[in-house]
């Protein structure tokens, strides 16, 4: 890299500017590259707030920036990018070493260290300085298969999950109708290793590798179990062995689990009664479930008469908006934690809404003709769908929301409930 005598070389600043020649010989739609690496975003250790300010760049550039032979390069003073991103000076800098040091961007320094460019009546870039996004138009492919290898891992991890739970519950149901019928054999044993591998399950993301290993030792587990079992009833006639019907409620059960987020179903509880259940039983369950699965209406909260605006019925709440938009959900709560309730969520919307290329006065607006909640739920709503590529004009298809409220045409509630239920289904 060509030293200009006022930033010091370094091998991450190389890198960079290699990739950023690579990335000049590649045509690619700017959607397309900014897509590819939010999705792998957390895989590389970024943050948050490295994905504002990326996304900041990106709405800077053009399409024309993208194409073969050409540099999307970002000159906006720091003056801009701070208004934008709400971040300091030494935090702009701060994250901007970031995503060179992650080669997502590189720095294309003019001779006095300032930041400038002109384009031409086709508004193509003449001559640029600054911020270069080259390197992420050479990575966009190298994202695009990692983020299929990450779905292919996440979709791994859930089936192992599955297998582990109704392996636990297996082990749990032998040894407690082991217990009940004083059965001879090594339950006090074996009891304590199923306690100590409970204690060895990770509560928190785990590695596919991590999860096998559980498997594996579960499995050798239930295998020590149902031999002492089947030793102890051999000699114990009068014990009803009921443990194909307890397995075969486990697996039943277990089909109602949704590793992706939570569910409003009751918890299933360890019983020791080996009674078969009932029909009327079963009937109840399921009125149950059918009454739990029905959507129920937000109660409005009371502090929204400090925006001025008149408050709006609607049949979703946060808790749905959140389930049904995990990145929207993610990202918010790495820029500030949980969200608990509409304001937060409006809050979250108010930050997160730039990252997407929604201006100002296009969130106005929705605010004025939606109210701050409904508009809320529709920036969270608009950024899922333009990470998953279903959206190309976030500001658009806003203000195409404003219009079908305004006919009474809007209806967010089937948009969040319908895609829940694919998230469910998944």
């Amino acid at each position: 890299m060509k030293h200009t005598g006022w930033r010091k070389p370094t091998p991450g600043l190389g890198i960079a500017e290699q990739l950023a020649q690579v990335g000049e010989r590649v045509s690619i739609p700017k959607n397309k590259a900014l897509l590819a690496i939010k999705r792998v975003a957390a895989s590389l250790g970024l943050k948050p707030s490295d994905m504002m300010l990326l996304d900041t760049f990106g709405a800077f550039t053009k399409p024309q920036d993208w194409e073969e032979g050409r540099r999307p390069i970002v000159w906006a003073s720091n003056a801009y990018l701070m208004e934008q991103t709400g971040f300091s000076l030494s935090a702009l800098k701060r994250h901007a070493r970031r995503l060179v040091d992650a080669g997502l961007i590189a720095f294309k320094d003019s001779s006095n260290g300032k930041r400038w460019g002109h384009r031409d009546e086709q508004d193509y870039i003449i001559e640029a300085y600054g911020y270069d996004l080259s390197p992420l138009a050479a990575r966009a492919e190298e994202f695009v298969d990692r983020f299929a290898q990450i779905q292919d891992d996440r979709a791994f991890c859930q089936r192992t999950k599955r297998q582990i739970t109704i392996t636990r519950r297996i082990i749990r149901a032998k040894v407690e109708q082991a217990r009940e019928y004083a059965l001879q054999g090594p339950w006090k044993e074996l009891t304590e290793s199923f306690e100590a591998l409970l204690e060895r399950l990770p509560r928190t993301k785990a590695t596919p590798e991590r999860l096998l290993d559980m498997l594996e030792w579960l499995t050798e587990l239930k295998t020590s179990v149902e031999k002492a079992f089947s030793a102890a009833t051999e000699s114990k006639d009068e014990v009803v062995d009921n443990s194909y019907e307890i397995i075969e409620q486990v697996v039943n059960d277990t089909q109602y689990m949704n590793p992706k987020g939570a569910n409003n179903e009751p918890h299933i509880l360890d019983t020791k009664q080996l009674n078969s259940v009932s029909s009327n039983t079963l009937d109840k369950r399921k009125t149950e479930r059918a009454a739990l699965d029905k959507p129920r209406p937000e109660v409005e909260e009371t502090n929204w008469n400090t925006f001025g605006h008149k408050k709006r019925q609607t049949d979703i709440d946060v808790a749905i908006v959140m389930q049904s938009c995990p990145e929207f959900a993610e990202m918010a709560h790495g820029l500030g934690g949980y969200v608990n309730n509409w304001n937060e969520l409006h809050r979250s919307a108010a930050q997160l809404r730039p990252m997407i290329g929604i201006s100002e006065h296009a969130w106005n607006v929705a605010q004025e003709r939606l109210g701050p909640q409904l508009a809320a739920a529709a920036i969270a709503l608009i950024y899922d769908k333009h990470n998953a590529g279903e959206v190309a004009s976030p500001g658009g298809y806003l203000r195409g929301m404003v219009e079908k409220a305004a006919a009474g045409e809007l209806h967010l509630d089937r948009s969040f409930y319908g895609r829940l239920s694919e998230h469910r289904a998944a």
